[in-house]
């Protein structure tokens, strides 16, 4: 049976893990963590959802959720990964967005509702409206597509001359 008060501090524990690739991010406020269950045996089921299939970070996210749940006491920890729904920047959180501005990275534009099926595949160049997270001008460039992670872009501001990164709208 799983236990609904553990639940709860179980949760907070978990929440409060950083992302290893943006760690101004917990997992919570990208939306990767999915669900916590505290169980009457003492066991921990974790889910999260990477930000893409092949993420380099999934296994440091695991570790690190097994790690600071065994801090808290929780040794029995299975983390399990789900693709399903997929993750998209809408799951970010209000807190997220605002994370990462405070740390120099434009947030991604709400993408909204998807449509089931196949996902297009689009090459054209990204948005070309991306606000500069240090004044917020709205005219910036390109200068390359990939960043130092694969969901950022970098992007330079045109009015300040400030370089950024922009987490990519997917």
């Amino acid at each position: 049976m799983v236990s609904a008060v553990a639940r709860g501090s179980v949760w907070d524990v978990a929440a409060e893990v950083t992302d290893p690739e943006m760690p101004m991010l917990t997992l919570a406020d990208l939306g990767v963590l999915r669900g916590v269950e505290a169980h009457d045996d003492g066991s921990v089921v974790v889910t999260i959802t990477p930000t893409y299939a092949g993420c380099p970070a999934l296994e440091a996210m695991r570790d690190d959720l097994r790690a600071r749940l065994a801090e808290a006491g929780h040794h029995d920890v299975e983390v399990r990964t789900t693709l399903s729904p997929p993750w998209t920047t809408d799951f970010l959180t209000d807190e997220g967005r605002r994370k990462l501005a405070e740390a120099g990275v434009a947030p991604p534009a709400h993408v909204g509702p998807r449509s089931i099926g196949p996902v297009p595949l689009t090459l054209a160049p990204p948005a070309a409206r991306v606000a500069c997270p240090r004044c917020g001008s709205a005219d910036t460039e390109v200068l390359s597509r990939f960043g130092p992670t694969a969901c950022t872009a970098l992007r330079r501001c045109r009015a300040c001359r400030e370089p950024f990164e922009h987490m990519k709208d997917i």
